[in-house]
């Protein structure tokens, strides 16, 4: 985070990263010597230091003493802020006006030496020039090399702050990601006993009578526990294997009550590819088993279905059973815990309803389809 720091702190004041802040100086200067040079002739003109027909001439030498001022005043003050920004922040300032100063001296001085080497003024006349010049850079260099370092510790101050949020932000957004990734791992991880359980006692059903039909099923048995082991790291799965996961369920539910477990599975091939929260219709299909094919004599008939309407996806698990309310269904029951992972995948977006129709049950959820 430091790193980062160094990368956006420049200017004057603030600038942590030597190099980049010569460099980002240069560049300023590139404008701020010629509009100085500009707002000089400016002032000259207004106050009658110079006469209109002159005026070409003064430029000349106010563009003189600026390029000399300028940059070693940017040099110098950009030096300043990053040796001792840190240490003297309170001090700085007069740093600063010390600096100026003697940037101003020393380029007053240099600038009267060329003007006068080059034929501007007379070679008798040096002190004269300097004398005059010199209160002008001071006051000039002062006001403009202050309100441009003022200016910088303002914007490094900004960038800083607006770079502490961001990255505030950005280690709060992560905790948010890793609790939510903490969260439906627990989720999912709670969803095996239920196969485990189940199949497990399928299985010790069959062994007495029909030895090759369990051990088909134990084979269903280790499709299924791959499936919900590689599930706890993958959010979403294609609906053809969340489909699979089901018909194996289903399969080895009827094989343990016979009649009494009627099922079909009508979902178009069209939608094999979309994407689903893994073992989402397995659960469906495990509460009707479990609440309505085990409580009952005559058993019932289940009905998986998916369909895609513009996009949004729509899984379905419909039973013949006497219905429920998904009020009362308890927090670590296994429509609760595929609440919690809607919510975490897709938020608000993500819903799971109950509907009594046409003497059915159906237990429905739907979420966006995935970009």
């Amino acid at each position: 985070m430091n790193s980062q720091k160094v990368q956006l702190a420049t200017g004057c004041a603030g600038g942590r990263n030597r190099e980049h802040g010569v460099a980002e100086a240069a560049l300023k200067l590139l404008w701020i010597v010629p509009g100085v040079t500009i707002l000089c002739l400016v002032l000259f003109l207004s106050i009658g230091r110079t006469k209109l027909s002159e005026s070409g001439l003064e430029f000349i030498v106010i563009l003189i003493y600026s390029a000399l001022i300028g940059p070693s005043s940017a040099i110098l003050c950009n030096w300043i802020g990053h040796r001792y920004s840190d240490h003297f922040s309170r001090l700085v300032i007069l740093f600063y006006a010390l600096a100026l100063l003697c940037t101003a001296t020393a380029g007053t001085f240099a600038g009267s030496l060329i003007i006068v080497w080059i034929g501007i003024v007379p070679r008798g006349a040096y002190w004269p020039e300097f004398w005059g010049s010199w209160p002008f850079s001071i006051v000039i260099t002062l006001v403009v090399g202050l309100s441009v370092s003022a200016f910088e510790t303002l914007r490094y101050k900004l960038q800083e702050a607006t770079l502490d949020a961001r990255t505030r932000q950005m280690e709060q957004e992560r905790a948010y990601k890793l609790l939510a990734e903490a969260r439906l791992s627990s989720l999912e991880s709670s969803i095996q006993p239920h196969f485990l359980f189940n199949t497990l006692n399928t299985i010790a059903a069959l062994i007495p009578r029909d030895p090759a039909r369990a051990e088909a099923t134990v084979g269903k048995l280790a499709s299924l526990l791959r499936f919900s082991l590689n599930a706890q790291h993958n959010g979403l799965v294609p609906l053809e294997q969340e489909l699979k996961v089901v018909r194996d369920y289903l399969e080895i539910e009827a094989t343990r009550f016979g009649e009494r477990l009627r099922y079909q599975v009508l979902v178009p091939a069209s939608l094999n590819s979309i994407k689903v929260p893994a073992l989402s219709l397995q659960i469906l299909a495990e509460n009707a088993v479990k609440h309505v094919a085990a409580q009952r004599t005559a058993g019932a008939a289940v009905e998986v279905s998916a369909r895609r309407e513009a996009n949004t996806i729509w899984l379905e698990v419909a039973d013949d059973g006497p219905g429920f309310s998904l009020g009362a269904v308890a927090p670590g029951h296994g429509l609760g815990n595929l609440v919690g992972r809607l919510e975490l995948l897709f938020g608000g977006d993500g819903r799971l309803d109950v509907i009594r129709e046409q003497e059915k049950t159906k237990v429905r959820i739907s979420f966006p389809a995935e970009s």
